[in-house]
């Protein structure tokens, strides 16, 4: 399944890379990418979608606490 966010309060390309390779190792994550430019982030997941969205901004809080999401 897929689903797509906003993402704001990236300060940088290379913090939005490294939140990329945060979120890949979610247990139930198949593929992420987070587009500093558009600050758009799309997530591919194979297990509940509430788990993965909780699981991703515990990500968050812990390497970027300034940043936040909203599903679009």
């Amino acid at each position: 399944m897929n689903m797509k966010f906003k993402i704001k309060g990236l300060d940088c390309a290379n913090c939005a890379a490294e939140l990329e390779r945060e979120i890949q190792k979610i247990e139930g994550v198949t593929k992420v990418s987070i587009s500093f430019m558009t600050e758009r982030m799309e997530v591919e997941y194979e297990s509940s979608e509430e788990e993965i969205i909780k699981k991703i901004q515990k990500v968050i809080k812990r390497e970027e606490p300034d940043v936040s999401i909203d599903k679009i």
